[in-house]
């Protein structure tokens, strides 16, 4: 058995006396909340980060009307001013960068049916009545969305659809508090009013991932959400 089945396993050991036979579903959301604990000093430090950015406004516009005729030009001066003043346009990504793989570790091993070439014990673990390394299409097909496996998704996308809703909020808000960047040459970026149109409801893509994937994986990204947006609402209120 892999070290990361094991750690799943333990996990699942201690949590035991507590959630009985959905000890190991409450593992998966224990170790998603770690490695969240982890990574909270990147989101500190992205919240950081894109309040300096919103501070530099101000300044790329005044950068873009003088150089509105050298696009070049106006890249190099974006760039020095963000090197002079310590801000990284992609901080914002390290966040969601170090969870990929805790992300695919779980969906690759609630994926498989057997671990070092013996069966994979963890397949036999659920939460309730629908089995974590399932998928929702598993519960539709035994019992259908009124059975047991069928509820525990249904409250799984009740719970997915809160969260994104909040989170569309959320986004709604920053980018309304954000000041808006100017045009070119009194002329828009391409494609820039299609991505700030859609990117607010980029959170409601969560409910096709949880449909998806294994549903240890789907409790991976229902837990990281919920800690995203109540993380956000913190460090950008």
């Amino acid at each position: 058995m892999s070290v990361f089945a094991s750690l799943v396993e333990h996990l699942a050991d201690l949590l035991q006396p507590f959630f009985g036979a959905s000890a190991a579903a409450a593992a998966v959301v224990l170790f998603t909340a770690l490695v969240r604990l982890l990574v909270h000093p990147l989101s500190r430090a992205a919240a950081r980060g894109q309040k300096a950015r919103a501070a530099l406004q101000p300044e790329i516009a005044e950068l873009r009307r003088k150089h509105a005729k050298n696009p070049e030009r106006l890249q190099r001066a974006v760039l020095d001013l963000h090197t002079r003043e310590k801000v990284s346009p992609l901080s914002g990504c390290l966040p969601s960068l170090c969870q990929v793989p805790a992300f695919f570790l779980l969906y690759h091993l609630f994926s498989s049916s057997s671990i070092g070439g013996e069966a994979n014990p963890l397949l036999s673990h659920r939460l309730f009545a629908a089995p974590l390394g399932g998928r929702w299409a598993d519960a539709l097909g035994d019992g259908g969305p009124a059975g047991g496996a069928g509820l525990v998704y249904a409250a799984l996308f009740v719970l997915v659809a809160g969260v994104a809703l909040v989170s569309y909020r959320l986004t709604r808000r920053t980018m309304a508090d954000r000041p808006s960047l100017p045009e070119a040459d009194g002329q828009r970026v391409p494609g820039l009013g299609a991505i700030t149109g859609v990117m607010p409801f980029m959170s409601f893509f969560t409910l096709v991932t949880v449909a998806v994937v294994p549903l240890a994986a789907a409790l991976y990204v229902v837990t990281s959400t919920t800690w995203s947006v109540v993380e956000r609402a913190v460090l950008y209120r």
